[in-house]
């Protein structure tokens, strides 16, 4: 079973490269099989990190950016993966 963990966060105007810097340089507990981070207009940032877990297993998340980062709380969704193509 294999389950991804999407976090997305907005940054705070002009700050979208700090936001970018900062989600690439948190370190997890342990390793994820994979991750990914992309960004979007807006200054948004999202981090997807996939796990060799079950969907409600306790997986290392990505914590809350500084109040002064980000425009808005953090993002978080998770999804087990049904077929891999």
């Amino acid at each position: 079973m294999t389950v991804a963990l999407m976090w997305e966060a907005r940054a705070a105007e002009g700050r979208g490269g700090e936001l970018l810097a900062w989600a690439r340089a948190q370190r997890l507990e342990r390793e994820p099989l994979r991750r990914e981070t992309f960004r979007a207009p807006q200054d948004r940032v999202l981090v997807i990190t996939w796990w060799p877990d079950a969907y409600d297993a306790r997986v290392p998340e990505l914590p809350e950016p500084g109040p002064d980062l980000v425009t808005r709380a953090v993002h978080r969704w998770r999804f087990e993966a049904v077929a891999s193509e």
